[in-house]
């Protein structure tokens, strides 16, 4: 159980942005015993591994914070993010300290599904949100709420390791906030498609 809560809390912060908790796994595999990872899974805390994703971080943090880059990179991620959420699940899941369970050990396919599906649904929100708030700040709310969801991604990921009980309220908060900025997109669309008409009508 805890496991798949620690898993859950990764993917979801995988679906926001790849490469944070994949750097947060790979270096505490790396140099401390908070997680061991399965020998299958060994090479996440390979040098080359942590080079690779570090030089990955930091293009993804530069670019998603341009409006228009943004959009074009979170396109080629949805290839990536989704993956990246099934591997860390995965791995996490047959870790030693993280649980017991020697199912989910033996059964890492359960763990790749299950990450792909939350992380995919983290990125579905993420979006489908940044075009309309680009649109609806000009571009300015790109680097803001870009700087904010790698925020949430880092604390989602130390919460999902160290307190993992509190996934399930993080992950709650998380989708609560794209339900409101679904909400918030929802009204300004059909106002400005009000105000539309009435220019319109009036023209």
């Amino acid at each position: 159980m805890i496991a798949a809560l620690t898993g859950m809390g990764l993917s979801a912060a995988a679906g926001l942005n790849a490469y944070i908790p994949f750097m947060i796994v790979a270096l505490l595999a790396r140099f401390t015993d908070v997680i061991t990872l399965p020998s299958q899974f060994a090479w996440i805390e390979s040098w080359w591994a942590i080079g690779l994703g570090a030089v990955l971080l930091l293009a993804e943090v530069v670019l998603d914070k341009v409006p228009a880059v943004d959009s074009i990179n979170d396109t080629i991620q949805t290839f990536i993010r989704p993956s990246m959420g099934g591997l860390i699940f995965a791995a996490t899941s047959a870790a030693g300290q993280l649980d017991n369970s020697t199912w989910m050990h033996e059964h890492t396919w359960v763990g790749v599904v299950l990450g792909v599906v939350v992380s995919g649904l983290v990125h579905t929100g993420k979006v489908t949100a940044r075009p309309a708030i680009n649109a609806g700040t000009l571009g300015a709310g790109a680097p803001i709420v870009s700087t904010m969801e790698d925020g949430a991604a880092l604390g989602l990921s130390l919460i999902a390791i160290f307190i993992p009980i509190l996934v399930i309220v993080a992950l709650l908060l998380l989708f609560g906030f794209f339900f409101w900025v679904w909400r918030r997109i929802h009204r300004w669309r059909k106002n400005r498609r009000v105000r539309d008409e009435a220019g319109t009508s009036y023209a």
